[in-house]
């Protein structure tokens, strides 16, 4: 007997698809680059006297194993530099941080095949306690470089 339960795959997928949740995002606002290394994008906390803006970025440590806000806010401004140099950038001029905070009711569902043509199926509910996430909110900019 074989076990074929569309319903159960396609909530398998919707749930998944719905775990998956952002750490960066932009919004173009000049023209973007060719990629850069993130190692060399210097992060600013005032305006450099010369500059082209590329791209309003927001990151958040979403999504990482860090604990403490200090850990927490490093991986923001590294991940503000990832998606600076994505973008063709070599700097962020940093414009904000903050806190949310994320939590609340997960559910999973299993799908499992038996031997001999049996089939289960397993759904589950967890809950998880809210945490703190930091964010980071700036611009990705290019510097050109000062020639004497």
């Amino acid at each position: 007997m074989k076990f074929h339960h569309p319903r159960v795959c396609a909530l398998c997928i919707f749930l998944l698809a719905a775990c998956a949740t952002a750490t960066t995002s932009h919004v173009l606002t000049g023209t973007p680059r060719g990629p850069t290394d993130p190692s060399q994008v210097k992060l600013y906390s005032a305006p450099p006297p010369h500059y082209e803006e590329i791209a309003v970025i927001d990151a958040t440590s979403r999504s990482s194993s860090s604990r403490g806000d200090q850990e927490k806010m490093d991986v923001v401004v590294e991940r503000l530099k990832q998606e600076a140099a994505s973008l063709g950038a070599n700097g962020v001029l940093l414009q904000g941080t903050g806190s949310e905070y994320g939590g609340g009711v997960g559910t999973g569902v299993g799908v499992g095949v038996g031997t001999g043509g049996a089939g289960a199926v397993s759904i589950g509910t967890g809950i998880f306690s809210p945490s703190e996430n930091k964010t980071g909110h700036g611009l990705a900019i290019y510097v050109p470089s000062e020639t004497p």
